[in-house]
């Protein structure tokens, strides 16, 4: 299969998630920037996705996005159930781990929005140290609060002028994604990607779950443990609601599958 090919989405309760390795998207994300195209990238796990299912706009926002990767371990299985076994779990801090190691080789210009000076400022610090020859462009971190029209100017102007070919938005969910689609195309970057809390692992201000833990699904205790305050509303109200909303989506697609492999045995 041609890495570099658009790839497949699988639809995961609506949201149209893109059925990625790896490999494939960053050579998805390398093709957009030689190319000159211009994109958003969605890291998508149970929270975007149930936020979708109560956000109509939201869900529109995932499904024009150039990719929607399987951020959680849920989407992986999720894709798996649902025909294609060859996906992997595209973790946003992962991903911009990767696409740094790729990038202090190859020369694109990133830029860091979001989070607060003090975190980027160590965010810069730690991967330039990791990937020598790395070229971060700028960083900026925006007021807590809406801008005006002057200061969104004025910011997408410095992010231009900064010659940034790829810019990394960690803003969390919904913002990020609301941030992304309204700026897109008022940006000469070719590839906008919303990670969350990425910033924050990579800076070394928060602890990762062992990789045990990420890739038996068991991520969100760790984080539930860790953050407790921020964290346990959403994982209680999207978790369970997730999971039954699943369940019928499964027991649909086997049903339709069924029915037409029954058909296709009796002709």
């Amino acid at each position: 299969m041609n890495e570099v090919c658009a790839p497949q989405r699988v639809n995961i309760l609506g949201v149209r998630v893109s059925a990625l390795t790896m490999g494939r998207a960053t050579a998805t994300i390398e093709r957009w920037i030689r190319d000159g195209e211009h994109h958003y990238v969605c890291i998508t796990g149970v929270h975007g996705v149930m936020e979708s299912q109560r956000d109509a706009e939201l869900m529109q926002i995932h499904n024009a996005a150039g990719l929607v990767t399987p951020d959680g371990v849920p989407m992986v299985w999720m894709s798996h159930w649902l025909g294609h076994p060859e996906v992997e779990r595209v973790y946003g801090p992962d991903l911009l781990q990767e696409m740094c190691r790729i990038s202090a080789q190859k020369g694109y210009r990133y830029f860091f929005y979001g989070s607060t000076p003090e975190t980027l400022g160590k965010l810069t610090t730690a991967l330039t140290r990791k990937h020598p020859g790395l070229q971060i462009a700028g960083s900026l971190s925006p007021p807590f609060r809406p801008l005006t029209p002057e200061e969104d100017e004025a910011e997408i102007a410095r992010i231009n002028d900064s010659g940034a070919q790829v810019v990394w938005v960690g803003l969390s969910t919904p913002k990020q994604e609301r941030w992304m689609a309204r700026h897109v195309h008022r940006l000469n970057a070719s590839v906008l990607v919303g990670v969350g809390a990425a910033f924050d692992f990579a800076a070394g201000e928060k602890a990762q779950a062992p990789r045990w833990m990420q890739r038996s699904g068991l991520e969100w205790s760790f984080r539930l443990v860790t953050e407790p305050r921020r964290l346990a509303g959403r994982y209680f109200r999207n978790n369970p609601a997730f999971i039954l909303r699943a369940m019928r989506q499964l027991a649909q697609h086997h049903a339709t599958a069924w029915r037409g492999g029954t058909k296709t045995v009796a002709r």
